[in-house]
């Protein structure tokens, strides 16, 4: 087979509408690039710009590029134009004649042009059509009610990105282009299309690989095939089935290795080659585990007859204009999920099925994948011809990604099930579309092309019709936002023991520096018009205000907000994973919405949009290490007429929860200490840690003395040792941090440079502080700790690294840190 890259051609672009001037473009990408590139829109994120913008998505949109093509080209029987992604509404030209039409922008496409080409120089023109005046026109008998995000209307309408037409997190950037390879491939004969590979496994023993070709046309073939791990040969032969003698088996993050063997199929038929197929594979297997138990029925991911705790969090797009992100994009928030301990992620349906260098990372991370098909939220027509669009995306993507190690569970859709359970029943139109898509289709097109990965049709689902919430107690996956949206206590995350959370959030800020990179010094409030054109949850500044000014003090200025609104995020999120973790193994699964932003916003995110890290990321490798020493507060503080405080807090439930696959002993430690410094009690105890198990090693009563010292006085301290070494540690407070007279003191820091990028900091305070924040504003960084708290005369080490060299004089100028009592 002949291939002919297209993307590397010259392509030129121009606004079809206006019929501008031919500019120059870049393939893969998207119209919004483009301009960008030649200054004919302002920057996208700054300030209120998006409203400037919106104009792009109404236009057409027209690409062209010149290639030439060669007489061995021509010499083949088949000549396929292949075309990965197309963005969305285009027709396609080649040589002035229309080849196709297309309207789904998450569908590859291949068209034999042989006919059409000729020696030397072709061209191929593609004519990008206005996505809203798609809607406008196609499907108008769909309107349903409520529609969830899209401002304007009608987004279900079309097989297109669903957040680019705006979210509660997100910009409404309506994009077009080419944003994935283009290519001609030819080939006489035959062709090798793709391999499907059946793994079978035996108890400690070899793994049996079944590899059936797919191909273009009907016929037999002879397959030769070799594998190989980290470039040595471990197997080679010919047949379909290869048996791995001692097979090294692929874990997830945490629980193991994630050795990944290359493998490469050679197909020949009538002693001629019609193609080869190389992935790489891990050994594997991933099953979503549904048994009747105490509680109701598990919901449970069991990766080579483990049970796995899911400890992750929800993937939006990376970047409100994904077509043309690089691997560096990916990796970077990829590695710092890895880094805090996940082990999962779920690619949420109101975006994008991910390129391969995400997929190829989680592959080499070990995070498992719960992969969402593209639906979201608002009900989605269900006629014949959107069915046939469904079904041949559906196709298309399971084919690309059934190999993937990473590949954990294939959800039909987002919410879209839960948010409209009011108005589907089963003798409803709607209900019919539904099921059509989510009940018939996509488990059909899972069957025919992948028939291993398992199903589940929608998040949040009960297995059975009804969305109340109570029932997540005993069966299926459950999006639990009592907290946040309905304004619910943060305890309230200890009245209900999930099967599996794979949504729970609460918002924040972005840190002043990322705030910076959009927002002009003069409109930086967060009530004025750039914060909130970057706030896109209609309640959500006031919603954070509630939560922050429940639990801490009125901040002294914006700075001390944004720190605030993070230091509540990470505290929300902490107190449900931890409930969570801690009813392990009725629960089995805290994915938390959401590890990313795709522009710079107030939002749930725990990495900023420019990689800075939250609190809540810091907090995360603490509330997800494999040993964890974590605290139920018994009693609760309320508030009666005359707006006079109670507390009915006595007893703390110290529990142990552990998920590496080694056995261990610890030393479980708790310390009561007195705002002065004073150690009121404390004692430790030898606990034993098995693999899937949360414990309640101990209860304290600490009823007399809180009584004697004050809710406000004291702190509890817990920790667990390992070996000698600190794994977890926490601190308890028994009143609202807004109630403590917290001591302020001069922090006494030391830095030590290592090297050019690298530098030891070191913290000493003489009193308690509680989540001391450093930052180096202006020099990227990633450090092994932060918003961390510190103890009366303890000190804590600190390892630095820069992406760029740095004098010592340069950190000592640009150090800054504080903790919550500096922020009244």
């Amino acid at each position: 087979m002949h291939t002919l890259p297209l993307a590397s051609a010259r392509w030129s672009f121009r606004d079809a509408t206006r019929r501008s001037a031919w500019r120059s473009a870049v393939v893969p990408g998207c119209v919004h690039r483009d301009l960008l590139r030649h200054k004919q829109l302002p920057d996208l994120f700054w300030g209120t710009n998006e409203a400037l913008v919106q104009w792009v998505g109404e236009h057409e949109w027209e690409y062209r590029a010149s290639f030439k093509v060669t007489a061995a080209l021509l010499a083949e029987e088949v000549v396929d134009l292949v075309a990965d992604g197309l963005d969305t509404v285009a027709t396609v030209f080649l040589n002035g004649h229309e080849i196709a039409r297309t309207e789904n922008m998450f569908t590859g496409y291949r068209w034999d042009v042989r006919a059409i080409l000729h020696p030397g120089k072709n061209e191929l023109r593609i004519l990008f059509g206005s996505a809203p005046e798609y809607i406008r026109t196609h499907r108008t008998g769909h309107n349903p009610s409520p529609e969830f995000n899209d401002p304007v209307g009608g987004c279900t309408r079309i097989r297109k990105q669903q957040c680019q037409f705006g979210w509660d997190w997100g910009p409404r950037f309506i994009t077009a282009g080419i944003w994935r390879d283009i290519r001609l491939e030819a080939w006489s004969g035959n062709r090798l299309a793709n391999v499907r590979v059946a793994q079978t496994h035996t108890a400690d023993g070899p793994v049996t690989l079944d590899l059936t070709p797919e191909l273009a046309r009907a016929g037999d073939v002879t397959l030769a095939w070799e594998l190989s791990l980290d470039g040595e040969l471990v197997h080679e032969g010919e047949g379909t089935r290869i048996v791995v003698t001692e097979p090294q088996l692929w874990w997830p993050n945490g629980q193991g290795a994630q050795p990944l063997y290359e493998l490469e199929v050679v197909a020949t038929q009538d002693g001629r080659e019609i193609g080869r197929w190389s992935r790489r594979i891990g050994l594997r297997t991933i099953v979503l585990d549904r048994h009747a138990d105490q509680w109701g029925e598990s919901f449970q991911f069991v990766v080579n007859g483990r049970p796995i705790f899911a400890k992750g969090a929800n993937w939006i797009p990376a970047h409100s204009l994904p077509a043309g992100l690089t691997r560096a994009d990916y990796a970077r928030d990829l590695i710092a999920a890895a880094q805090v301990h996940m082990n999962m992620v779920r690619v949420w349906g109101g975006g994008i099925y991910e390129s391969e260098d995400f997929y190829d990372l989680c592959d080499e991370l070990g995070l498992l994948v719960w992969q969402d098909f593209m639906f979201a939220c608002t009900l989605y027509p269900g006629d014949a011809e959107f069915q046939a669009l469904v079904r041949d995306e559906a196709a298309f993507q399971i084919a690309r990604l059934r190999h993937r190690a990473c590949l954990a569970l294939w959800c039909g859709n987002n919410e879209v099930y839960g948010c409209n359970a009011h108005q589907i029943d089963e003798a409803s139109p709607a209900w019919a579309d539904y099921q059509a898509i989510f009940h018939r289709v996509l488990p059909e097109a899972l069957a025919a092309h992948d028939g291993v990965t398992s199903y589940w049709p929608s998040s949040p689902w009960r297995g059975r019709m009804g969305a109340d919430y109570d029932l997540g107690a005993e069966r299926g996956d459950t999006h639990y936002w009592d907290v946040w949206h309905s304004r619910k206590p943060v305890q309230e995350y200890e009245l209900r023991p999930f099967r599996f959370c794979s949504e729970y959030g609460m918002q924040s800020y972005s840190s002043p520096e990322t705030q910076a990179t959009f927002c002009p010094a003069d409109d930086a409030n967060v009530f004025g018009p750039t914060m909130e054109n970057h706030q896109k949850n209609r309640f959500g500044n006031q919603i954070i205000l509630d939560y922050v000014s429940r639990r801490y003090r009125f901040p002294k200025d914006q700075d001390a907000l944004i720190y605030l609104s993070q230091v509540n995020q990470a505290h929300c999120m902490q107190v449900g994973t931890e409930f969570y973790r801690r009813s392990t193994p009725r629960c089995m699964g805290a994915l938390y919405w959401q590890i990313n932003d795709c522009w710079p916003v107030a939002s749930w995110s725990s990495i900023e949009f420019t990689g800075r890290w939250k609190a809540l990321h810091h907090v995360a490798r603490r509330f997800f290490a494999p040993a964890l020493v974590s605290a139920q507060v018994h009693g609760a503080e309320t508030t009666i007429t005359g707006n006079y405080h109670r507390n009915s807090v006595s007893k703390v439930d110290l529990y142990t929860v552990y998920d590496a696959p080694e056995s261990a002993t610890g030393l479980l430690r708790w310390d009561l200490f007195h705002l002065d410094g004073r150690i009121l009690s404390g004692g430790h105890q030898r606990v034993a840690l098995r693999y899937g198990e949360s414990v309640c090693q101990r209860t304290l009563d600490l009823g007399k003395l809180l009584a004697q010292h004050g809710y406000e006085h004291v702190y509890l301290r817990i920790a667990l040792d390992l070996d000698g070494i600190c794994v977890s540690e926490d601190t308890v407070f028994l009143a609202s941090p807004r109630f403590l007279a917290l001591p302020k003191a001069k922090t006494k820091v030391t830095l030590r440079a290592l090297s050019p990028r690298q530098a030891l900091l070191t913290f000493q305070s003489p009193v308690f502080q509680h989540r001391f924040a450093f930052d180096l504003p202006g020099l990227a960084h990633h450090a092994t700790d932060n918003w961390f708290d510190l103890y009366p005369g303890e000190k804590k080490e600190v390892l630095v690294e820069l992406d760029r060299p740095a004098t010592k004089a340069q950190l000592q100028k640009k150090l800054r840190y504080r903790s919550l009592v500096d922020s009244y």
